[in-house]
C-alpha cells in the first residue's frame, strides 16, 4: 500500500491568525478505481471499483428479477435469515470493528459499540415485523368484505453514511429485507470496506446473491442509483445538500424518497438543573463522541446566565480529559476526522468565530506523530448567532457555547435554524423540558440526555434535517405499500 501525501499539519501555541490552515485536499480517485484512505495515517489500505452507470443498472435489473422470488419465500424464512445474520454480526465484533476503525478513524471502543447495538436495532425489526405485514379486515358484511395488505416496494436502493455505517444501513435493509424488498446498497466511498463486510455477512446468513447487492464508488455512483427508473424506494441518508440533489435526480422517476440528513442540533440549560457538572460532562460527550460526527451530535449549547460560568469550566475540564490518539487504542476517545477536506471547514468556523469575539479552548495533546486527519477537540465560549458556529453544521469535535437569559431567549434560539432533527433540555422538571420541546420542530426530544436512538421509536427529522422515518413501527412501514381489496357478494 502507498501513502497519500497530504500537507504538514501545524497547531500554533499562541493566537496567531488563522488559528488553523490546511492546503486543500488531494484528488485520490484515478481509472476505474477508488482509494480507501486509513484517516489515522493518510494510508491508502483498499483500491475498490467504481461502478458504472452500465454496472449499477445491471445490478438493478438482477435484484429486480429476484424480487418476487424473495417475496414468495415468506416471512418465516426471511425472518430466519436475518436472525442468522444477527448472530453472526454478534460473534465478530472485534473484527468488524476494526475494520470500521480503519476505514473511518472511529476509536475501536466506539465502533464495537455500534456493531453491538446493531444487533440489537435488527432485533427490533425481527421482533416486530410480522405485526406491521399482517392483513387486517377492516369491514366484514353479509354483502361485502374490504380488506388491507401490505406489499413491499420492490427494489429498494440505499446511499448510506459513513459516520454510522451499520447503524444507517440496516435501519434501511434489515426491515426493507424482512419486508420482502431487495436492496442496491451504496455505501459511503469512506465505510465501503464495511459494507462489502455486511453483504458477506447477509450471503453467510442465506441471503441470495440476487436480493442483496453492492454498488461501489463516489458521487457518480450515487447520482447513478437516484437516476434508476423502477425503484419502488430511495433511501439516503446524508448531508442536506447532497440530499437535495438525490432528490432532484430521483424526482423525474416518481420513487418513493425518504431523506436522512443533518442537523444543527440544540442542547438549553436552565439554571434549576441539579447538577451543572454532571450535565456538562453528558453533553460534552454528546458533542464530541464519535469525534462529534453525528446527525444529532449536540451542535448548540445554550445556557442560563446564572449558571454560565460554571458550567463551562466544567464544560473545558471534560473536554481536556477527553483522550486524543490512535483509533484502534482502547482508551482512545476523539480520533481523526474521517475526511480531511473538512479540517478546512472546522478551522474557518472556529476562524471566524475568534474574529467575532468568541473565546477559544482547544485540547492539543495529541499522543501520537501522524499524517492523520486530526482536529483538536475545541471548545468556544461567548459565541452569538452572527458566528458560523452557531448556524452551519459543524460534524467535528468543536462546539459553541452561549449565554441565555431564561426560557424564551433559549426558545427563540433554538428555532432559529432551519434544521429540525434533535434538541435537548436539562434542567430539574420534566414538564418544564416538555412545555419547550413541544414549542419545536424537531423528530426528537430529549430531557436531561442527547445525542440517543432508540429503535422503539421512530427517528425523522422535519425542515432541512430530512424527509421520511426509520426505526420504530413506522420504520418497518416506510418499506411496504397498502393496498385495499373490496370482496362484494354476487347478487342472487
Amino acid at each position: 500500500m502507498k501513502a497519500v501525501t497530504v500537507a504538514t499539519r501545524k497547531w500554533p501555541l499562541r493566537a496567531t491568525k488563522p488559528f488553523f490552515s490546511f492546503r486543500r485536499s488531494l484528488q485520490l480517485e484515478s481509472y476505474g478505481v477508488f482509494h480507501v484512505v486509513n484517516p489515522s495515517t493518510a494510508q491508502v489500505i483498499a483500491e475498490l471499483p467504481v461502478d458504472s452507470p452500465a454496472s449499477v443498472d445491471a445490478k438493478f435489473q438482477a435484484l429486480e428479477a429476484g424480487q418476487k422470488q424473495w417475496h414468495a419465500t415468506g416471512i418465516v424464512e426471511r425472518r430466519s435469515a436475518l436472525e442468522r445474520f444477527n448472530e453472526l454480526l454478534r460473534r465478530n465484533v472485534p473484527a468488524l470493528a476494526k475494520t470500521l476503525t480503519l476505514e473511518t478513524g472511529k476509536p475501536i471502543s466506539q465502533a464495537k459499540n455500534e456493531v453491538r447495538a446493531t444487533v440489537d436495532r435488527v432485533r427490533f425489526y425481527l421482533e416486530n415485523c410480522e405485526q406491521v405485514l399482517q392483513e387486517q379486515t377492516v369491514l366484514q358484511t353479509n354483502v361485502l368484505q374490504e380488506k388491507l395488505l401490505y406489499e413491499p416496494l420492490g427494489v429498494v436502493a440505499n446511499i448510506s453514511a459513513w459516520n454510522y455505517p451499520y447503524f444507517v444501513s440496516a435501519n434501511v435493509f434489515a426491515a426493507a429485507l424482512l419486508t420482502g424488498n431487495t436492496v442496491l446498497y451504496k455505501p459511503s466511498e469512506h465505510a465501503s470496506l464495511t459494507g462489502l463486510e455486511i453483504a458477506k455477512l447477509l450471503y453467510e446468513a442465506g441471503v441470495p446473491k440476487d436480493v442483496f447487492i453492492v454498488t461501489t464508488g463516489k458521487g457518480e455512483t450515487g447520482a447513478a442509483v437516484a437516476s434508476l427508473k423502477g425503484l419502488g424506494g430511495l433511501f439516503f441518508t446524508g448531508s442536506h445538500k447532497t440530499g437535495v440533489e438525490i432528490a432532484k435526480q430521483a424526482a423525474g422517476n416518481l420513487v418513493k424518497v425518504q431523506l436522512e440528513l443533518g442537523g444543527k442540533d440544540p442542547v438549553y440549560v436552565r439554571s434549576d438543573i441539579p447538577n451543572v457538572a454532571a450535565a456538562a460532562a453528558s453533553i460534552a460527550d454528546g458533542a464530541f463522541y464519535n469525534c462529534g460526527q453525528s446527525c444529532c451530535s449536540v451542535e448548540r449549547v445554550y445556557v442560563d446566565r446564572a449558571i454560565y460560568g460554571e458550567f463551562v469550566e466544567h464544560f473545558i475540564t471534560t473536554v481536556k480529559g477527553f483522550k486524543v490518539g490512535d483509533p484502534l487504542k482502547s482508551d482512545t476517545y476523539i480520533g481523526p476526522v474521517a475526511r480531511q477536506p473538512q479540517l478546512s471547514f472546522l478551522a474557518s468556523q472556529v476562524n471566524d468565530a475568534v474574529e467575532k469575539g468568541a473565546k477559544m479552548v482547544s485540547n492539543l495533546g495529541l499522543d501520537i506523530n501522524t499524517d492523520g486527519f486530526y482536529f483538536p477537540p475545541t471548545v468556544l465560549s461567548d459565541v452569538n448567532h452572527t458566528m458560523d458556529v452557531m448556524r452551519e453544521e459543524s460534524f467535528g469535535p468543536l462546539i459553541g457555547i452561549q449565554s441565555v437569559d431564561g426560557d424564551l431567549e433559549a426558545l427563540n434560539l433554538m428555532r432559529d435554524t432551519p434544521y429540525g432533527l434533535t434538541a435537548s433540555v436539562f434542567c430539574k422538571h420534566s414538564a418544564d423540558a416538555e412545555q419547550i420541546l413541544r414549542e419545536l420542530q424537531v423528530g426528537t426530544g430529549y430531557w436531561n440526555c442527547c445525542d440517543r436512538v432508540s429503535p422503539r421509536l421512530p427517528w425523522s427529522g422535519r425542515k432541512w434535517s430530512g424527509l421520511g422515518v426509520t426505526l420504530g413501527l413506522d420504520g418497518i412501514r416506510a418499506f411496504v405499500q397498502p393496498k385495499g381489496i373490496l370482496l362484494q357478494n354476487p347478487a342472487t
